[in-house]
């Protein structure tokens, strides 16, 4: 497995984690031990997020800051 893959992997984990905790808090909203879990969760993300997009670039193109025809540019995917 690549970093990549690895990092992939570890951030969908995370979020998986995070979708639970919101279900989670919606029907036990005073549970304060599950709140902190998610924001330990939501550092957690935004940490591998950053660490995936400074290695492999944006992984959604709602993230990019640069402009829009920014995907045309090389390499590819398959070219890798």
């Amino acid at each position: 497995m690549t970093e990549q893959e690895a990092l992939k992997l570890r951030l969908n984990a995370v979020h998986f984690a995070m979708l639970d905790l919101h279900l989670y808090l919606d029907t036990h909203p005073g549970d304060c031990n599950a709140a902190s879990q998610l924001e330990e969760c939501r550092k957690t993300s935004a940490s591998l997020m950053e660490k995936y997009e400074s290695a492999f670039g944006p992984l959604n193109q709602s993230q990019q800051n640069t402009s829009r025809w920014a995907w045309i540019s090389d390499p590819w995917p398959w070219d890798m």
